[in-house]
Order: structure tokens, then C-alpha cells, then sequence
């Protein structure tokens, strides 16, 4: 069995965290899809609530303390980001956006994103297309079409959850992701990459 990684990258700030909720369901959704096609996955949480202090000292001074250093890298060595942030004054968190201006601006580039938000009512529910994906779209990331929203409604639904909107957008988002980040596995092992001609043979063995 091949082995990805997920590093899931949550930005609430209050404990507990509907915003850690709807990314620890993103996850396992995702992990499910992907061992339903034999890849097995480790899976790493960045909580950004705790590295707030961390990224504000690199925002001032360009310098990253351990715990964040060792955080941009998670994220710059995934082989697929699930990325959720609250809802605030209409957009995204500070701390989210904060983090993302202190990775390097090449740590997402081709990677599969699956992008998340929460909010008290869906009326925010457009700031992932009209915020958080531009930016995603100018750090190169490979966001995926789906993305999911939860408002507090979308907790206290009852019935079944096969039948309510929100595991259904999860379910269909995760395997978005999982597609990608197998079709990245795939081309690594194989297809593509053994496609390309060595150096010696463009030179024909001269």
C-alpha cells in the first residue's frame, strides 16, 4: 500500500471549534476515500491558534520559531492541504490569512487544496469563492471545486446524516481531494515521469 500525507490546517480561535469540527470531518472523509483506493495516509493537524504569538514574531521580524518552522513544512511537504478558517467581518481570520503570508510562496504550488469555512449564517458562505480561493489561486495551489461552508444551522439539523447538505458537500469535496492527491501518486510512481527522456537520449548517446 502507498503512503500521502494530509496536513489539515485549522483556523478557529476558541475552544471548542466548530472551525476544528468541520476540518476533523473533512479529514476523515478524505482519509476514508483514499484507503477505499489503497493508499494509506498520515494525517497531521496545524492548529493555528497556537502558533498565533509565533506568527505574528515572523510577520515583524522574518524569523520562524520552532513550532511554526516545523508547520511550514508540514505544509510544504503535503502531498494534499485541507484548509478551513472562521468567518470574520465578512472574510476569512487574520491568523488564517497571517499564516499564509509567512509560508513561502512556493510551499503550495501544485498541491491539492480542499478549502472550508464557518460561520454563523450562510449568508458568508461566498467568502471562500470570492476570498479564499483568489488567494490560494496566486499561491499555485490545485484547489479543488467543491468547498464546504457549515453556519451553525448546518450542526443542528436533525435527521439522518445521509440525508443532510452538510456531510453530502463533505463526502463529495473529500473526494475531490483524494482523486487528486491519488492522481499525484500515480504520476509520481510512474506514467508521466518515466515518459520523459533522459539527457542521454536527447543527446542520442553521444
Amino acid at each position: 500500500m502507498t503512503s500521502r500525507s494530509i496536513v489539515v490546517v485549522s483556523g478557529g480561535v476558541s475552544q471548542p471549534s466548530s472551525t476544528r469540527l468541520l476540518a476533523d470531518r473533512l479529514a476523515e472523509a478524505t482519509v476514508a476515500d483514499l484507503t477505499a483506493r489503497g493508499i494509506d495516509t498520515t494525517l497531521e493537524v496545524v492548529e493555528l491558534r497556537g502558533l498565533a504569538h509565533d506568527v505574528v514574531d515572523m510577520t515583524l521580524t522574518g524569523y520562524a520559531r520552532p513550532d511554526l518552522a516545523a508547520a511550514q513544512a508540514a505544509v510544504a511537504g503535503a502531498d494534499g492541504v485541507i484548509a478551513v478558517s472562521p468567518v470574520f467581518t465578512a472574510s476569512y481570520a487574520g491568523l488564517f490569512k497571517s499564516f499564509l503570508d509567512v509560508l513561502d510562496t512556493d510551499a503550495l504550488q501544485g498541491t491539492p487544496v480542499l478549502l472550508g469555512a464557518t460561520g454563523g449564517t450562510s449568508r458568508h458562505s461566498l467568502v471562500l469563492e470570492h476570498a479564499m480561493r483568489p488567494v490560494f489561486a496566486y499561491l499555485r495551489a490545485d484547489v479543488v471545486p467543491t468547498t464546504v461552508f457549515a453556519a451553525t444551522d448546518d450542526w443542528a439539523e436533525a435527521g439522518d446524516d445521509d440525508v443532510k447538505p452538510l456531510p453530502e458537500r463533505v463526502r463529495r469535496a473529500a473526494a475531490e481531494l483524494a482523486e487528486r492527491v491519488a492522481g499525484r501518486q500515480r504520476a509520481a510512481r510512474g506514467g508521466l515521469y518515466d515518459a520523459v527522456p533522459s539527457f542521454e537520449d536527447l543527446l542520442g548517446g553521444a
